[in-house]
């Protein structure tokens, strides 16, 4: 299998939004505990571009998908 050519990092440099490490920890910190019945890209605190992207991506099954995923279930944790 081949290696994600994204990371977290990428992902968030992408959406726009601060991309250290710690930065990217804060963040799902901050909106970790998302509804499970809510989908990522229809999470309150995206932008109507940020949204767009990764729906699209997710969609598609682009090179993001994989990286959007590992977003999406830090984000959902309990």
């Amino acid at each position: 299998m081949e290696a994600s050519l994204h990371s977290l990092n990428h992902l968030f440099a992408q959406l726009g939004l601060p991309n250290s490490d710690a930065e990217i920890e804060q963040f799902i910190h901050t909106h970790r505990q998302l509804a499970g019945t809510i989908s990522l890209a229809d999470a309150p605190y995206w932008t109507p571009a940020q949204a767009a992207f990764l729906r699209e991506e997710i969609l598609k099954d682009a090179d993001w998908a994989e990286v959007i995923d590992q977003l999406n279930a830090r984000l959902h944790a309990k």
